[in-house]
């Protein structure tokens, strides 16, 4: 049987720290794990639900603002237990993530596992690049989705 893994990085690369998630998946991009998809998404709740269905494990990662320092890593288990109430809060897209993961969870398509990597943002500013520390926590990101996926293949 042939498992359909997928890592969404959501964000809009135009708004600063914004394209956290974009820039996790580029980096991926770059050395692409074996059968994974990787996609860049705006974050429309029905769009990711529909990409989750059928999928066996997906990834994402997305900028967030809980008031840790920035390029702060935060990991959360989705398929275990709901995205915290912070991170949806502070969504720049619409809905939010969590919204949607909960939608999925109701209607039975939220996949075995999902994971969620909420990059902390410093900047949303319209124009500007990547903050230096977000920058560098996508490289971060990258990598242990590199590891994670490597383990569930195992």
């Amino acid at each position: 049987m042939n498992s359909r893994r997928l890592v969404i990085g959501i964000g809009n690369s135009d708004r600063a720290d914004d394209g956290a998630g974009p820039a996790a998946a580029r980096a991926l991009m770059l050395d692409s794990p074996v059968d994974t998809s990787i996609i860049e998404s705006s974050g429309d709740p029905g769009s990711l639900i529909e990409q989750l269905t059928g999928s066996d494990a997906v990834f994402f990662v997305d900028a967030c603002a809980s008031g840790a320092a920035a390029g702060t890593v935060h990991r959360f288990a989705v398929s275990e237990e709901p995205l915290p109430e912070i991170f949806g809060a502070v969504s720049t897209h619409g809905l939010g993530l969590g919204t949607a993961l909960e939608l999925a969870r109701m209607m039975g398509v939220l996949p075995e596992t999902v994971v969620v990597f909420g990059i902390e943002a410093e900047s949303f500013e319209t124009g500007l690049p990547l903050s230096p520390a977000v920058a560098s926590a996508t490289e971060v990101v990258a990598i242990r989705i590199r590891d994670e996926l490597a383990q569930l293949s195992a």
